[in-house]
């Protein structure tokens, strides 16, 4: 499949790190990125992606940062909404400092916040269909610190040494510029919306929209959270009677062994402490987690599956659930 109108990725670094932005873009794509005028701020580069899905020409929005809060205020702005609905990537490059409370480790960490507050309040956070990226150039074998800096704003961080290194690290993982990549091929590119491409979710999806609507026209009732994780919910888009298996997972989650609810209902008592009916069902912490566990399992198996074709995504969507259930 040929993605046209692909999304685009935001790569940015401050004004002084531009030579590590052009050698990280350049090791990316293959090619130096070309300035305009005399810098590289407000210029575009391509990158090119063909996995076995998919093909996509990913334009790369090249920015020079000079006040982290005053870029970061910009693009939170209102006039910015537009720009940020079209962002597929961030990709932040800086220079990794040997000591992290020097000049150059204060000016790094100031970078990362504030860009990652765009991600955050701007694109989502961990929520963002997107992928955020901190590259940091530099040889300290210490990244531990800069990795907790990154991850709390939600990106990911990817050292790329000067020097040449192995691609994978000891646990077989990619690193440098090849994990760089890796990470941006797994991304879904697409610049039309989950309702122009249609979802293998989507009645899940418009039924906990729906309820949500119902729910907040009710003057009582169940948390936001209760809406979210209402078992009653559980239909992919799929064949109804493929998912009552997990239905009755998670009504039986919690329960003693010697009771029964695997009619996809819960029971009517359970040791001693009745239920009156599904709407008072009780659910203990350890019951919401798991759910919720299972929903950002099914979430991810759909944002990682958008590529491929239906058949496969079915497959794939079908494996998930059957390990979901394990789980529970």
């Amino acid at each position: 499949m040929e993605v046209t109108n692909s999304r685009r990725i935001l790569a940015v670094s401050l004004t002084d790190s531009v030579q590590h932005l052009a050698r990280v873009i350049k090791d990316l794509t293959g090619t130096i990125p070309e300035q305009t005028s005399t810098s590289l701020a407000g210029s575009s580069h391509n990158l090119s992606i063909k996995t076995a899905y998919y093909t996509a020409d990913v334009p790369i929005w090249i920015d020079l940062i000079s006040s982290p809060s005053e870029w970061a205020g910009s693009f939170l702005s209102p006039e910015a909404k537009e720009v940020l609905q079209v962002l597929g990537g961030v990709m932040v490059v800086f220079s990794l400092p040997v000591k992290s409370d020097s000049e150059e480790g204060k000016a790094a960490r100031e970078l990362i916040q504030h860009v990652g507050k765009v991600v955050k309040d701007g694109l989502g956070g961990w929520g963002w269909d997107g992928v955020g990226l901190c590259l940091g150039v530099g040889e300290i074998d210490d990244v531990d610190e800069w990795d907790d800096c990154c991850a709390e704003w939600g990106l990911e961080l990817v050292q790329v040494r000067t020097q040449s290194v192995a691609t994978r690290n000891d646990l077989g993982e990619k690193t440098g510029i090849p994990r760089a990549l890796e990470a941006f091929q797994s991304n879904d590119w697409s610049n039309a919306s989950m309702d122009d491409l249609g979802s293998d979710f989507g009645d899940f999806e418009a039924e906990i929209e729906a309820e949500r609507e119902s729910h907040s026209t009710k003057e009582a009732g169940g948390s936001k959270e209760d809406v979210d994780l209402n078992p009653e919910n559980l239909d992919f888009g799929f064949d109804r009677e493929d998912f009552e298996g997990l239905k009755r997972a998670i009504w039986s989650s919690g329960q003693d062994d010697n009771e029964s609810s695997m009619d996809g209902k819960p029971s009517t008592s359970t040791s001693g402490k009745e239920v009156v009916g599904e709407a008072e069902e009780s659910i203990d912490d350890d019951e919401i987690q798991k759910i919720e566990r299972m929903m950002v399992k099914l979430q991810a198996v759909r944002d990682t599956s958008a590529g491929l074709p239906e058949d496969q995504r079915k497959r794939v969507a079908a494996k998930a659930v059957a390990e979901v259930m394990k789980e529970l």
